[in-house]
């Protein structure tokens, strides 16, 4: 068994290795030049399996099948603004009898990418996806196990608390826990708590964490390096504000101009906020409104995909975050090679 189990690692390393240095990467023609086709050639210069373009078709109708019998690709990824005429059905069909895969631009990129490119949606293809239907026992179930896990953490953590409490009142005055207005499951308002990290405001503050630096404390910094500063949040978890994971709760006084600003951002509100989160894993804190709309891609990607195997993974790569205090974008939870 551990020689088995010994091989399966050193296998998985090998296909890892692989497929960062290109061996599986397929050959991809996109067609179109919209910008979910202009953001999908950019990603695949970045993602840690590179997919190889071999051709980009700004007009599928000038001699697609001319393009797709020079580079014989393995997969053709269709990000065509407006579909009304411009799709060259009869090369497309051919190319799928021969063993190629057509697949949609958003597709594509959520596949890539762990995140939805909110931009190409629209409200009837939400509406119609059964991807964003969750059942009452799926919501339950999570909910549940959030609170047996908090439960447990508060007792085990308990002497982790009063050393936390004990180094912030003698860094700097103030009160040991900071309350902060959140906005959580179906609009609702709640009270975040968090150990503080910061010495008291003396007017008002921005709520971007890069204008608030000068303000940390020692301690806090610590306590932020290595998330502690989140552990209070369990208590909201036994009050059924939180779960352990879901989109993180965002503060009420940008919850307006994130409504207005944002496109579908009134969908997190749908699933009970979490303690950590896919967004969080993947991208990290927010300082601007081009980051918060980022982290919304991630946060449809979660609530369209939530499950116990991706739950589980977010909450592995959290503590990872939390023993190694360093900061960094998670990986996929699977590996994509030449899919």
């Amino acid at each position: 068994m551990i020689a088995f189990i010994t091989l399966m690692i050193l296998v998985a390393a090998l296909l890892s290795y692989m497929a960062r240095r290109g061996r599986f990467a397929s050959r991809l023609v996109i067609v179109g030049n919209s910008p979910l086709a202009r953001q999908l050639v950019a990603e695949m210069t970045t993602h840690r399996v590179r997919q190889r373009v071999a051709a980009v078709v700004d007009d599928p109708l000038a001699g697609l099948g001319a393009v797709i019998e020079e580079t014989r690709p393995s997969r053709i990824v269709v990000a065509v603004a407006d579909r009304r005429g411009q799709l060259p059905m009869r090369d497309l069909l051919n190319a799928t009898v021969h063993g190629v895969v057509v697949e949609e631009g958003v597709e594509c990129y959520e596949r890539l990418t762990g995140k939805i490119a909110i931009e190409a949606l629209s409200p009837s293809g939400l509406i119609a996806s059964r991807s964003f239907r969750k059942t009452h026992f799926d919501l339950a179930f999570g909910h549940a196990l959030s609170l047996g896990v908090a439960a447990t953490a508060l007792v085990v953590l308990s002497p982790l608390f009063a050393i936390v409490a004990l180094a912030i009142k003698l860094d700097s005055p103030g009160p040991v826990f900071f309350v902060h207005d959140r906005v959580g499951l179906r609009g609702r308002r709640f009270r975040m708590l968090k150990f503080r990290t910061m010495r008291p405001a003396d007017g008002p503050t921005s709520e971007w964490v890069c204008d608030n630096g000068h303000r940390i404390t020692r301690t806090g910094r610590w306590l932020r390096k290595f998330r502690l500063d989140e552990l209070p949040q369990l208590i909201n978890v036994l009050r059924g504000e939180l779960n352990l994971v879901g989109p993180r709760p965002h503060p009420v006084s940008n919850f307006e101009l994130f409504t207005e600003k944002i496109p579908f951002y009134s969908l997190r509100s749908v699933v009970r906020p979490g303690l950590t989160g896919w967004a969080q894993v993947r991208q990290g804190y927010a300082n601007n409104l081009e980051e918060e709309t980022e982290k919304m891609r991630y946060d449809l990607y979660y609530i369209k995909h939530m499950s116990a195997w991706l739950d589980t993974w977010i909450l592995l790569q959290t503590v990872r975050t939390i023993v190694s205090g360093r900061e960094g974008p998670a990986r996929l939870p699977t590996l994509e090679v030449g899919a």
